[in-house]
C-alpha cells in the first residue's frame, strides 16, 4: 500500500516442549542462523537470535502483514522441520504448542538484543520459567498457572 510506513518489532519467545534441554551450545549457533534464515525467507529480519538450552528468543522486525501468530508459526514449523533432518539424534524433539509475543519500540531494539545475547549468563541468575512469569507480569498478561507449562 502506497504511503504505509510500519517499524514493527516482535520478541518471540518459546520453548522446547517439556522444556527439555536439546539446544546445547555447541548445536545452538546452527539453530539460531537457521531460524535467522527463516524470518528472512518470509520477507521479515531477525534482528538477534538467541536463547538457552530449553527456549529461544527471537527479536524479529516484521511486514505489516505478518501477525504474531504466524511468525511464530514460521519459526517454529521450519526450524522444526530442518531440526528433525539435521539431528535426528534429537528424535524426541519439538516446540512447545504455544509461544509468547511482546512487542518492542525502536527505542528499546538495543537494549532487547543486549538481553538476548547474553541469555546463556542470565540464566545463570533464574530459570526459564521465572523469567517467562516474570516477562508476563511485566506486560500486563494475565495467565492461568495450570496452562503456562502444558
Amino acid at each position: 500500500m502506497a504511503n504505509t510506513y510500519t517499524s514493527l518489532h516482535y520478541h518471540i519467545v518459546f520453548s522446547t516442549k517439556n522444556r527439555i534441554g536439546y539446544l546445547k551450545p555447541e548445536s545452538q549457533h546452527r539453530v539460531w542462523a537457521y531460524l535467522g534464515g527463516v524470518a528472512r525467507e518470509h520477507q521479515m529480519t531477525a534482528l538477534q537470535v538467541g536463547g538457552s538450552d530449553d527456549h529461544i528468543h527471537a527479536l524479529v522486525m516484521a511486514p505489516a502483514t505478518r501477525a504474531p501468530s504466524q511468525i511464530a508459526q514460521y519459526l517454529k514449523g521450519d526450524s522444526s522441520k530442518w531440526i528433525h533432518q539435521e539431528f535426528p539424534e534429537w528424535r524426541g524433539f519439538g516446540w512447545q504448542d504455544g509461544y509468547s509475543a511482546f512487542t518492542v519500540s525502536q527505542s528499546n531494539v538495543p537494549e532487547v538484543i543486549r538481553y538476548i545475547q547474553n541469555q546463556r549468563e542470565h540464566h545463570h541468575q533464574k530459570t526459564f520459567q521465572e523469567e517467562y512469569v516474570e516477562f508476563l507480569k511485566k506486560h500486563g498478561i494475565s495467565y492461568d498457572e495450570r496452562y503456562v507449562w502444558g
